[in-house]
């Protein structure tokens, strides 16, 4: 996994709760890399999902709540660092529809090695249904990007989750834009 992600995942801990919990959760988990992450390196999944874990347990926060605010976040963060993406988008509909053809082509070209999700978008009216497959356990994390990307277009749109894996790797999600 990316250290992008891994960068963007302290500096929401950071802002979010304080610099001292970075440390004291860093201290507590003691990941291998040593939470040295760089954006351009690859680091072992399991270390975010062990971080996470440990938030949980510093925080009181449910797991869940932290890694849909963690994507909800990284959306913020992402859109800032590669502004293209998200201003040729007109709407929350627009960006979704693009991310696996364009978005995620374009992520391939920086980071040949990036283990993607896979993406499936279908619109039908006011109504776009987000088919979303990975290896990783983090379709929390797509559930934040989605939210993430709404709030970013101040879209009246209503996002469900209306299947899952239960595992996290796979889940489906509805956007009902109000007519």
């Amino acid at each position: 996994m990316k250290g992008i992600i891994f960068s963007n995942f302290i500096e929401m801990i950071d802002k979010t709760f304080s610099p001292e919990i970075t440390e004291k959760l860093i201290d507590e988990v003691k990941p291998a890399s040593g939470a040295a992450y760089t954006t351009v390196g690859s680091y072992d999944h399991q270390e975010i999902i062990d971080l996470v874990v440990g938030l949980s347990e510093l925080t009181g926060e449910e797991v869940p709540t932290l890694v849909r605010a963690f994507g909800t976040y990284l959306f913020s963060s992402l859109g800032k660092a590669h502004p293209e993406y998200v201003s040729d988008a007109k709407d929350t509909f627009d960006l979704l529809q693009r991310v696996h053809e364009h978005i995620h082509v374009e992520v391939r070209k920086l980071y040949p090695d990036a283990e993607l999700p896979t993406i499936a978008c279908r619109v039908n009216d006011n109504t776009l249904t987000l088919d979303y497959r990975s290896e990783r356990p983090f379709a929390d994390v797509a559930e934040g990007l989605i939210a993430g990307c709404i709030e970013h277009f101040n879209d009246p749109i209503a996002l469900e989750r209306t299947e899952d894996s239960g595992d996290g790797t796979s889940a489906q999600f509805v956007l009902k834009r109000a007519a």
